[in-house]
């Protein structure tokens, strides 16, 4: 089935540069999942997922929710609904469900930084499969008012050096990486 109005996901990975060779192998299965159909359905044993780190520039700080069925500190993001076909729709959507902020924008751009397939175990509901997660950075001028989706939830303001600390996840402490860079560049 071919496809006349581009694929979001092709066009934003379009002019993104991997930054190792495992990063580069991730970009290449992405590619070839949109390529074969709709790389977002839960059906398959690799999809798509968006995340994006939430940063508040002023204070260099970032925003991590406990996610309990991975048990760690993570980045805000999750599945595309049904009929959602762009990664930044999904993440400011998530991203809203998930901190309660009305307030979150791309930052400093809405280009992809980084990707990263992530295997996911096994649940009582679905077999063991792989996320092609898809991340960016989004950003708020009221931390304040960051409040968790639910009580299990909870969600922390950290400085980067505090982030790192609190995740073992050698994707997520390159992704602070990155953000420090931005930060750096455009804080």
């Amino acid at each position: 089935m071919h496809h006349t109005a581009p694929v979001p996901i092709a066009a934003l990975l379009a002019g993104y540069r991997p930054r190792t060779a495992a990063e580069s192998a991730d970009v290449r299965r992405v590619l070839d999942l949109v390529a074969a159909g709709d790389p977002w359905s839960r059906e398959l044993p690799l999809h798509v997922t968006a995340s994006a780190l939430v940063v508040h520039p002023p204070t260099r700080r970032v925003l991590l929710r406990w996610h309990v069925r991975m048990r760690s500190w993570l980045q805000i993001g999750g599945h595309g609904d049904p009929g959602e076909r762009d990664p930044l729709d999904v993440v400011l959507r998530e991203g809203a469900e998930e901190t309660s902020l009305d307030d979150l924008v791309c930052w400093p751009d809405g280009a992809i930084r980084q990707v990263v397939v992530l295997p996911v175990p096994a649940s009582a509901t679905e077999p063991a499969h792989e996320h092609a997660d898809l991340r960016f950075v989004l950003a708020t001028g009221q931390p304040e008012r960051a409040r968790p989706e639910q009580p299990a939830a909870a969600l922390r303001w950290l400085s980067l050096p505090e982030a790192r600390a609190l995740t073992a996840e050698p994707n997520l402490r390159e992704l602070f990486t990155r953000v420090e860079e931005l930060l750096d560049q455009h804080g």
